[in-house]
């Protein structure tokens, strides 16, 4: 009996431990078979405005102005302006000491009366020479000179006519000398090359100015006029392309945060200007130049601005948001039972391989993938040429979702559309 009732218990035992394995593997490939559900948010398919805009950071400068160095060394002994003033072409700005310059002046004039003097007493030399020549020349005509007092007389009258025109050289030379001079001493008197306004002095009274030689001279002065201003920004070279002259543009002074600007692009740069050349910080940018339509009296030069350039505008064309565009390759296909591909499947995968753009749409509650073609696209919204009619509701969040989770037939469950969200409730 005793032994009866032990086979009974260790039956209903095993029996519950074999009952309990079966519900675990009943639970374990129930939970494995669960297809995992996606929750998104979506957006409906719309035709809106676009404007395609490329954005830049750069400086205020004037569009005429002329920097003034140094043409004459010496020091400043009039300085007529200050920065800020207002100039007319032509008015005085500095003198710089022109003692030197006069006394190379004086030297120069000394040089010229010297050379125009012996010029002079060449010249009498000369006509007496030729007039005794021409004597000896009838008399040798005559009889009455012999052929060595000929040559004799013409070697005299070509010697003496070589000083003459030697001397004719000098005088040219000097006087040269003296324009030369004269220009130097000018150089001591700055005027204003244009109207405008000093925008920037950077000597004073009684200064020493280095003159230009074979270096720059001192910059000493900018006048600019200050009536035309444009905005020189500097632009990646990936987007310099999408920008022609003729392009408006929204202008953004940092002094003047709550006014916008308008603005025409004039120049577009050929040459790059590079930072960091050679370091994995290399930027490569083009200067732009964009005229400031309505820059009244209170922008100043130097000041930092940022510019929105519109290169292109479309209306009415079928967007979504940028976002919702992403990038997918298609999946290897299958090699064969060697192991090795064929040469149609290699060219096939090689084709397929090609990243494409695509958007996922919700197709009852499955992300269905449809490839689109786009276009132009502002800060929100891109445009969509060809793959969408404006009907579907597209996937637009979140961004791991649409990058990386989502597949062609992933399950979605679409969350509710929130207050001041463009998503699509379901």
């Amino acid at each position: 009996m005793a032994n009866g009732k032990k086979s009974k218990k260790k039956l209903f035992i095993f029996g519950g431990l074999g009952l309990l394995l079966v519900v675990v593997l009943v639970l374990v490939i129930v939970s494995g078979n669960k297809e995992e559900v996606i929750v998104v948010q979506t957006e409906k398919v719309e035709k809106r405005n676009v404007t395609q805009v490329v954005s830049a950071t750069g400086k205020i400068n004037p569009v005429y102005q002329v920097k003034i160095s140094a043409e004459a060394t010496g020091e400043i002994v009039e300085l007529a302006v200050r920065e800020g003033d207002v100039v007319r072409k032509g008015q005085l700005l500095l003198r710089i000491k022109p003692d030197n310059y006069e006394a190379q002046k004086n030297q120069a004039e000394a040089r010229l009366a010297q050379s125009k003097s012996t010029l002079s007493s060449t010249k009498a030399q000369l006509d007496k020479v030729e007039s005794d020549y021409k004597r000896v020349q009838e008399l040798a005509q005559k009889k009455l000179a012999s052929d060595a007092e000929l040559e004799n007389s013409k070697s005299i009258y070509l010697q003496t006519l070589g000083s003459y025109e030697s001397n004719k050289s000098g005088v040219l030379q000097a006087e040269a000398s003296l324009k030369d001079a004269v220009t130097n001493l000018n150089k001591t008197i700055v005027y204003a090359p244009m109207n405008g306004t000093v925008s920037k002095r950077n000597i004073d009274l009684s200064e020493r100015v280095l003159g230009s030689g074979f270096s720059p001279g001192t910059e000493m002065l900018t006048v600019a006029d200050l009536s035309k201003m444009e905005a020189t920004v500097n632009v990646d070279e990936n987007d310099v392309v999408l920008i022609t002259v003729g392009d408006t543009a929204s202008v953004h002074v940092d002094a003047f945060a709550d006014k916008t600007f308008k603005g025409i692009v004039t120049q577009i740069g050929n040459s790059a200007v590079t930072r960091g050349l050679g370091t994995q910080d290399e930027v490569v940018n083009f200067e732009v130049k964009i005229l400031i339509v309505d820059a009244g009296d209170k922008i100043r030069p130097g000041m930092s601005c940022d510019a929105d350039i519109e290169t292109e505008k479309k209306f009415n064309v079928l967007t979504v948001p940028i976002q919702s565009v992403t990038a997918r390759v298609d999946k290897e296909l299958p090699q064969d039972s060697k192991g090795e591909e064929q040469a149609e499947t290699k060219v096939k995968k090689e084709k397929s391989n090609k990243p494409k753009e695509v958007v996922f749409i919700n197709e009852n509650n499955k992300a269905k993938m449809v490839e689109v073609k786009t276009g132009i696209s502002d800060d929100t919204y891109i445009e969509i040429l060809s793959g969408l009619n404006g009907e579907e509701n597209v996937v637009n969040g979140p961004y791991r979702a649409i990058s990386k989770e989502l597949e062609d037939g992933s399950k979605i469950s679409v969350q509710s559309k929130r207050r001041g969200s463009d998503n699509e409730k379901k």
